[in-house]
């Protein structure tokens, strides 16, 4: 191959990988807001995971905890929309929960068809362990910051939080309008996605 050719190449190379390549620049990933929050949160789970795990519970098994320290007695449907989990990644982790003695479950009295989740003595011990983890890793992650500024902090993240849900909510009802509008059974894909 010849120096002139072995420039060309380059060149085209260089040329067609440009635009992605400007694209990627005019938004690199420590200017997304999204992607910080992102990493945050993982080093969030980190730090929590890392403290828990000392006591056999998962950062997993940690949310559960957290939800029916604020309220015993959810119904497993209950119990995943407070956590935000999908059903089955719930029912795997009350079963780790259950066998680790940390719950127990219960048929409800007015309608057998639910489960109720409650505490055992174990569950509602750790939670004068396990918080104690969540108020220091807070600290530690706030060091620095000025507390004036921490009420801010917390106001912005929940707008941004507000102004997610709000748009997600409007994503899952543009599905069902155009299949009203149309008249016609359309694949979940091609509303999302039409023009």
């Amino acid at each position: 191959m010849t120096t002139n050719t072995a420039v060309s190449k380059a060149a085209t190379s260089k040329a067609a990988a440009s635009p992605a390549r400007k694209l990627g620049a005019d938004f690199p990933p420590d200017q997304s807001v999204g992607y910080l929050v992102r990493e945050t949160h993982r080093a969030f789970l980190r730090a929590l995971g890392a403290r828990v795990s000392r006591h056999r519970v998962s950062i997993g098994m940690w949310y559960f905890l957290r939800a029916l320290w604020e309220e015993d007695g959810l119904t497993q449907r209950e119990l995943s929309r407070r956590v935000r989990m999908m059903e089955p990644t719930t029912a795997t982790a009350l079963e780790s929960m259950e066998r680790r003695g940390l719950i127990s479950r219960t048929r409800n009295s007015q309608d057998r068809r639910k489960v109720n989740i409650r505490l055992t003595d174990e569950g509602l011990r750790l939670r004068e362990v396990l918080l104690p983890y969540a108020m220091e890793v807070n600290r530690v992650a706030l060091a620095g910051i000025s507390p004036k500024k921490i009420p801010l902090l917390r106001e912005q993240l929940d707008r941004i939080k507000h102004n997610l849900d709000a748009d997600a909510i409007r994503d899952a009802e543009f599905p069902r309008r155009a299949l009203a509008e149309s008249g016609r059974r359309v694949p979940l894909r091609e509303a999302r996605y039409k023009d």
